[in-house]
């Protein structure tokens, strides 16, 4: 526990691309024991703000005017900071209550130059250890790097948000906010003001006056219509990203990185669904199979008879 508290810490220290890739790994239980997943889950994504004065000079050149000018009021004092950027609280002329997430300044250098070092050590992995071979590193790092540089883009999460606002209309219980486009630009993005609590941070007292398992079951379809229907998901729904709002809904933010799925993987996922809830084993582990890539030393039969196993020792369980 100490060595994977170290870790997360070490990471945290290396700056925002090492902060993201921490973020990453959590997520990965095929790469770490749980202590190591439990530390790394735990990395907060919440550093130093940077000076307000920079704030307003990438605001003003942003959009090429003075802040004063462009907000009828604009709080100094970020609500959030974050490895990418911060969040401060605003208002439009007309008097609409927005935020305006501001993109920490000289950040894409820092992230091009980090990456050019996790990449060296990725391919030496591949090159010179087993599990690297057996994994594939470098192409791990290649999708964080894509999936990284996209998020530095805001004109994308201002687009992702208003497709996942048309993907999730007619789920009342969810809430995606709404961008202002005219006042959102590569980095800076201006949406609308979502007031709520981060579900990690409710009280006790706000955890009984809500159904969890309503709102539990609300973001599950939520993600299964994203996934399965619409083929594109809100792919960062940490803790930080999702608030309880104050009419009892779920917010989700922070959309700067979402997840894409191909048709034909979407069939797939399907029947891996029905195969596993309908206890055949081993149809799920033919489409686990075709889902996969096949290494050297796969044994097909093994694992069909393993996963038939497990489908059926788990058939009758409940979630809990």
């Amino acid at each position: 526990a100490a060595d994977a508290r170290a870790l997360a810490e070490d990471l945290e220290a290396l700056g925002p691309t090492f902060l993201k890739l921490g973020q990453l790994l959590s997520t990965r239980a095929d790469l770490f024991p749980r202590p190591y997943l439990d530390a790394l889950a735990r990395l907060q994504d919440d550093v130093e703000p940077f000076p307000f004065e920079e704030v307003e000079r990438i605001v003003s050149a942003a959009l090429g005017v003075r802040l004063s000018k462009a907000f009828a009021s604009f709080e100094e004092r970020p609500i959030g900071s974050a490895s990418l950027g911060q969040v401060h609280r605003a208002q439009l002329r007309d008097g609409r209550p927005v935020v305006v997430k501001v993109q920490r300044p000289d950040l894409r250098e820092r992230i091009v130059d980090d990456m050019e070092a996790i990449e060296e050590i990725a391919a030496l992995a591949d090159r010179h250890t087993e599990a690297g071979r057996r994994l594939g590193f470098a192409d791990m790092v290649e999708e964080f790097r894509r999936s990284l540089l996209d998020e530095l883009d805001y004109r994308r999460e201002a687009a992702n948000l208003e497709s996942l606002r048309a993907d999730l209309a007619d789920h009342d219980r969810i809430v995606i906010p709404a961008p202002v486009p005219d006042y959102s630009t590569t980095r800076i993005l201006t949406m609308d003001r979502v007031v709520g609590t981060g579900v990690a941070a409710l009280s006790g007292v706000r955890r009984t006056e809500l159904d969890g398992r309503d709102l539990a079951e609300a973001l599950f379809e939520a993600y299964l219509d994203q996934i399965l229907l619409h083929g594109r998901f809100h792919a960062d729904p940490h803790p930080g990203n999702v608030l309880v709002t104050d009419d009892d809904r779920l917010a989700l933010l922070d959309l700067g990185m979402v997840g894409r799925i191909a048709p034909a993987l979407q069939d797939r996922l399907v029947k891996l669904l029905l195969a596993v809830g309908e206890g055949r084993g081993r149809d799920a582990a033919d489409v686990a199979i075709d889902l996969g890539r096949e290494l050297d030393g796969f044994d097909a039969e093994a694992f069909r008879r393993r996963a038939a196993q497990l489908v059926e020792r788990h058939r009758s369980l409940t979630l809990g």
